[in-house]
């Protein structure tokens, strides 16, 4: 592919389902591909296909909707190097930009401007092995790290992971049940019993839509 091409699965407007704009309208793009394979994936549809366009024309298409919020996703997003200019053109037009991402490819080239929404692989996700601890120092007060809980040993290995990267003073946390794994009563409640500072989210996209694909 060009320079300025991207291979995308789809663009489509919805509620933010998840972070800390849970409930806003937002347009999505969805990258295609991705080098890991979480055992809980629920977009393994974008691994594959897709279709190549320029980045001016997804800007375009994103500027279709009345919304001032833009997240990027995947798939991987930065496993395509031109998703740095993609994110870098949204954050131009004055979009709020946010960008869903593994842990697993360095972020330190991502643009200021973007909300870095970026995963800490527990151990049940079967790809613990592929986080990059690196990218902790790029991380700031305006970005998310995301644990996805599958049971009590993921909880447990999360606390330790906040406590020996002092993550709590780096950005915000996030902890969510992984759907059909673990309780999301039981999360809550160990979340109030250890008095940790982080947030706990559930997918509201799939309490409204389920598994369906571009919601």
């Amino acid at each position: 592919m060009k320079n300025d091409e991207l291979r995308i699965s789809e663009i489509f407007y919805s509620l933010q389902g998840e972070s800390s704009t849970v409930g806003l309208p937002t347009v999505f793009i969805r990258l295609t591909g991705c080098p890991l394979r979480c055992q809980y994936c629920d977009t393994s549809y974008a691994f594959t296909g897709g279709e190549t366009k320029t980045i001016a024309s997804v800007v375009a298409q994103a500027g279709q909707y009345n919304t001032r919020y833009i997240t990027v996703t995947g798939g991987e997003p930065l496993a395509q190097p031109a998703c740095l200019e993609l994110l870098s053109q949204l954050a131009d037009k004055n979009y709020c930009v946010s960008l869903e991402t593994s842990g697993a490819i360095d972020v330190s080239l991502v643009d200021m401007r973007i909300v870095k929404v970026m995963d800490l692989k527990t151990p049940t996700s079967a790809e613990e092995h592929r986080n990059l601890y690196a990218n902790l120092q790029y991380m700031n007060a305006k970005d998310q790290i995301k644990f996805v809980i599958c049971d009590a040993n993921d909880y447990l290995w999360a606390k330790q992971k906040i406590a020996q990267y002092q993550l709590a003073d780096k950005c915000e946390i996030l902890f969510s049940p992984a759907m059909g794994q673990q309780d999301a009563t039981e999360l809550a409640e160990w979340i109030l019993q250890d008095q940790l500072h982080v947030r706990f989210q559930v997918q509201l996209h799939k309490i409204l839509w389920g598994n369906i694909a571009g919601k």
